[in-house]
């Protein structure tokens, strides 16, 4: 039977109640998300609910990760609907604050993402990272979790909270889960619902191209210049003009190789439409 998740909007009481929780001796498990939650969401809050005793869900559409233009204003906001789907997860708590609960007034405080955070998303998106490490540290303050748990889709973002918590210190262990595809391949996002069905057609090239060049690095193609150029060319004959990156790069580093030689982290942002979509791909060659 569903039971309707615990609903906060008081960052102090729920900082509150989760310590108490820990002192219980109960583990704790984070999943911040932006809302217009979808089953790759829910796998985090299963991942968590596997070694985790409690399980809190943030529901925060964060302001300063947005440069101009971006799609804040009308990125989906569908608590109801995301509190529906969480009643199946028990036990799940859930803040939903006001950006006055997270940003008080006056607020000039931000955190610099690491130096990871520079290439790929980095350069098209220059304050992406630094807005999502400084709302992630905050919800690390309100939420003090054992472990936080973040999709696999934004590889980038793993690394950059990776390295900032390594950095700061922040004492939480932080879980990569995998990505979770539509039945057709696509990369599950809260951003797929803007695409038309002709649109999203053409975005099966992504994941499409993803799997050909993963295919052909375990055959033993080593070449990343070569696979770089393959997949470019796939997207662009499938229709995508706007392609800001494919990178096959060192999964630790995320700077680009040359040779592959170990395992490497295949990554593509790119438009379909107005639509801006990422996937990527982990891949491993062969043993030498």
């Amino acid at each position: 039977m569903a039971t309707p998740p615990r609903v906060f909007h008081d960052p102090a009481l729920l900082r509150s109640e989760i310590r108490q929780a820990q002192a219980d001796g109960k583990r704790v498990g984070l999943v911040p998300t932006m809302g217009a939650l979808h089953p790759g969401h829910l796998s985090l809050v299963a991942e968590s609910q596997k070694s985790c005793d409690l399980t809190v869900v943030t529901i925060f559409v964060n302001p300063t990760q947005f440069a101009p233009g971006e799609d804040f204003t009308k990125y989906p906001r569908t608590l109801d609907a995301d509190l529906e789907l969480l009643s199946e997860y028990d036990p799940v708590w859930v803040l939903v604050p006001e950006v006055d609960a997270m940003y008080p007034p006056g607020s000039t405080t931000e955190v610099k993402a690491p130096e990871i955070a520079e290439p790929l998303e980095g350069t098209f998106r220059p304050i992406h990272f630094d807005g999502v490490a400084t709302i992630v540290l905050k919800l690390f303050q309100v939420a003090p979790a054992d472990a936080a748990f973040f999709g696999q889709k934004d590889f980038q973002q793993v690394r950059v909270i990776q390295e900032m918590v390594r950095d700061l210190l922040v004492p939480i262990e932080i879980v990569r889960c995998p990505i979770v595809r539509e039945a057709d391949g696509l990369a599950m996002s809260s951003r797929n619902r803007y695409l038309s069905p002709e649109e999203r057609e053409v975005a099966l090239s992504i994941s499409r191209s993803l799997n050909e060049a993963a295919q052909r690095i375990e055959a033993g193609d080593s070449n990343a210049e070569v696979l770089r150029d393959t997949i470019e060319q796939s997207l662009r004959s499938a229709g995508i003009g706007e392609i800001d990156y494919v990178s096959l790069a060192c999964p630790r580093t995320l700077k680009p190789v040359e040779t592959i030689e170990g395992d490497v982290v295949i990554l593509v942002a790119a438009k379909v439409g107005t639509t801006r979509l990422i996937d990527n791909v982990l891949v491993s060659p062969p043993a030498s």
